[in-house]
């Protein structure tokens, strides 16, 4: 008789390592886990062990790091997305190509299920799901926090103790964490009740306020077409850069979030986000856009990156309007060129200074000085014309 196998993403955190013997209780003779290595809290060496401890038969880590730096957060900071003005986005980033590798290593193995952690009032289920029907619709897709009989993460605690599995959760410290190189988001326990102000403990890649430098760091990045190249005038990759800046600026406390945000399925949940670098790079791209793009420009892209980012946290990443949105997008980057110089300081990210050979900005034209060139005689003829059409017959 045939093994009934299945492929698992596999975090090492509570939920998918409570999966593995669940799934074996449940008629799956294998669980093979495949592990998309994005800049999580565990290692590809940890993973690794603490799958094969847990039960599984293999463990697959693939580094995606690069991937995701250039295929999903380059695009999405020249289109500077942000899902409800507070959140960046990064665990909605590596859910799609978490989703592309699940299918890839499906095939490899020949099997025909693939499975996932996600809690059934999560986003990241849909996510999966859907990356995983628009791939490959005849794989069969199973999810054992949709069926299974624990009710609560303390309940998955006690089944994971019972059974002797490596977690590093107590009821104490119950927090869900996601973490990449764009970001970590934190969620459960204290923080489910509104009225609790964030613990010390939910602090994890930036500095409490009370706890940052009493002197500031400044930091010049440039950029080409609209991508980070280089760090106070060093050539750096896109994933050095956000490297050196979630370090430099979460020591400044600067890139978190506490909000309640709207999930796909309908309910609102508490979300504590820390996203040090991809704050800093997305103000410094705004603040050289607003430079070198026109106005009409500016505003319809800003309408542009609503849509986007709600579909990118919808998880519909490989799709036609999707491709289109960024496709004009790079269209505005051609000239979204030059430096930005910032300040940062107590949480805060202070623009100092900008350079760019693009600028539409022109000093003659905007100073109150004697170099002043602007023909003021326009300006009244301008305004009649402008009101024209509120005015009243």
């Amino acid at each position: 008789m045939e093994k009934k196998k299945i492929v698992l993403a596999y975090s090492g955190g509570l939920d998918t390592t409570c999966a593995i013997p669940w799934l074996k209780e449940h008629g799956y003779d294998e669980v093979i886990c495949f592990s998309a290595n994005l800049g999580s809290e565990f290692s590809p060496e940890d993973l690794q062990e603490r799958g094969i401890k847990t039960g599984a038969s293999k463990v697959i880590v693939k580094d995606l790091r690069e991937e995701l730096a250039r295929d999903f957060l380059i695009p999405g900071l020249k289109a500077n997305l942000i899902y409800e003005n507070k959140y960046l986005l990064a665990t909605a980033y590596g859910r799609p190509l978490i989703a592309k590798y699940l299918v890839d290593c499906a095939h490899e193995e020949g099997v025909n299920t693939v499975g996932h952690g996600c809690s059934a009032k999560g986003n990241d289920q849909v996510r999966l799901d859907v990356t995983v029907k628009m791939l490959d619709p005849k794989l069969k897709i199973v999810a054992p926090l949709r069926y299974w009989e624990l009710k609560s993460r303390e309940s998955e605690i006690e089944y994971a103790e019972k059974k002797q599995l490596p977690i590093r959760l107590t009821k104490e410290k119950i927090y869900s964490i996601d973490k990449n190189i764009w970001g970590i988001a934190v969620e459960c326990g204290a923080l489910e009740n509104l009225a609790n102000a964030t613990p010390d403990d939910s602090y994890v890649m930036c500095n409490r306020i009370e706890n940052t430098p009493d002197t500031p760091d400044f930091v010049k990045i440039e950029f080409l077409k609209g991508v980070p190249v280089a760090l106070n005038g060093k050539t750096l990759s896109f994933l050095e850069i956000i490297e050196a800046l979630n370090l430099l600026a979460g020591k400044h406390g600067i890139g978190r979030t506490d909000m309640v945000e709207d999930r796909i399925v309908g309910i609102k949940s508490r979300e504590i986000y820390e996203a040090p670098a991809g704050w800093t790079l997305i103000q410094a791209h705004k603040d050289l856009e607003s430079i070198v793009l026109d106005r009409e420009t500016l505003a319809f892209k800003e309408i542009v990156a609503l849509k986007y980012s709600q579909m990118l946290y919808q998880g519909l990443w490989y799709t036609r309007l999707r491709e289109s949105m960024a496709a004009f997008v790079d269209k505005t980057q051609e000239k979204v060129t030059g430096s930005v110089t910032m300040k940062l300081f107590k949480g805060n990210l202070i623009v100092t200074s900008r350079e760019t050979p693009y600028s539409m900005y022109r000093m003659s034209m905007a100073t109150y000085g004697n170099e002043d060139e602007y023909v003021r005689e326009n300006a009244e003829a301008f305004i009649d014309l402008f009101a024209m059409p509120f005015l009243e017959k």
